[in-house]
């Protein structure tokens, strides 16, 4: 894996459905090695891209490459250098977890002693070894998403589509598909397609934004975080911070400050243009105000803040 090399393009990706447009001229990047945040609300267009990227479904314009191989619809090639867990998926009840991973091994022809041995590897990765004899009719559903991404590796694919992991799983089985996911990173490129903010802050590198099947733009969630404004620092005194707000009075990196008291402290909110800059100055003139600093915090817009600011923007204007 060759860090700087892409393992997902698409251009001008657009799928239509009848007079319908689920998606529309879809041009991203990824690179190799990545984990990648695919976001947009229900209806946005995500599992429709999903499909497209795996061949399962052909565009009706333009074109993608994943792992270096064009994208259609019988490319055998592609589907042994690609992995897929659909939202939904779908086993053999009367298998055990072990049976259906060497038979998915079978599937990409691998020998009987290979498969086991992988089978077995993929297991205790998704931790499932001590239901690997149990029927899969009998796994709840977090042990069956867990499955389906044991699956979804059996052939070691260089790139990972993962639709919606973690959405119907109680917290419990939630923060375990998180957690196998984060251990894959460095291993394999990964494409997780999701409604659910907090699960792409934990564990992914960059991110697309969808709606309405459009682009609305992508980035490091740091640097979407920073093209929101609103970012500040929150700053707690013993005393007035009168003197503090006059220091600030007309410093071109201010953007607004605010003070509240409660009880015997006081809570200073300066707003900032240039966060960088701040970090150098701010603590600098907090010291030389003299006032008795009890907290020092940069508050900066969540991903919920970015993501609803944009997406109402673009509803907005279209």
């Amino acid at each position: 894996m060759i860090a700087g090399m892409e393992a997902i393009r698409c251009e001008g990706l657009t799928k239509r459905f009848g007079r319908f447009t689920a998606l529309s001229d879809l041009d991203i990047t990824v690179e190799q090695g990545m984990t990648y945040g695919f976001l947009g609300p229900n209806g946005a267009g995500k599992t429709t891209t999903l499909r497209l990227l795996t061949g399962i479904t052909a565009p009706s314009n333009g074109r993608m490459w994943v792992a270096n191989e064009e994208v259609s619809g019988d490319s055998l090639q592609l589907k042994s250098l690609v992995g897929y867990l659909p939202e939904s998926p779908s086993f053999y009840g009367w298998m055990t977890g072990r049976e259906f991973l060497m038979f998915v091994g079978d599937l990409y022809e691998m020998e009987s002693s290979e498969a086991r041995q992988r089978a077995d590897e993929m297991l205790g990765r998704v931790n499932l070894e001590d239901a690997a004899d149990r029927k899969i009719k009998g796994y709840s559903r977090g042990m069956q998403q867990r499955l389906g991404l044991a699956q979804s590796l059996m052939h070691g694919p260089e790139v990972l589509f993962l639709d919606e992991p973690a959405s119907a799983l109680d917290p419990m089985g939630r923060r375990d598909m998180l957690e196998t996911i984060r251990s894959l990173k460095g291993h394999t490129t990964i494409f997780v397609s999701t409604h659910i903010l907090a699960d792409v802050e934990r564990i992914c590198d960059s991110v697309a934004i969808i709606n309405r099947g459009k682009l609305v733009t992508t980035g490091t969630i740091s640097d979407l975080q920073a093209q929101k404004s609103g970012t500040s620092f929150e700053l707690e005194f013993e005393e007035d911070p009168a003197p503090m707000a006059q220091t600030l009075a007309g410093v071109p990196w201010v953007s607004g400050m605010r003070s509240e008291e409660h009880g015997a402290r006081y809570l200073f909110i300066v707003e900032v243009n240039d966060v960088e800059l701040a970090k150098k100055e701010l603590p600098k003139l907090t010291y030389e105000s003299g006032l008795t600093l009890i907290r020092y915090e940069l508050s900066v817009p969540s991903l919920e803040d970015v993501f609803m600011d944009l997406v109402e923007s673009r509803e907005r204007t279209s």
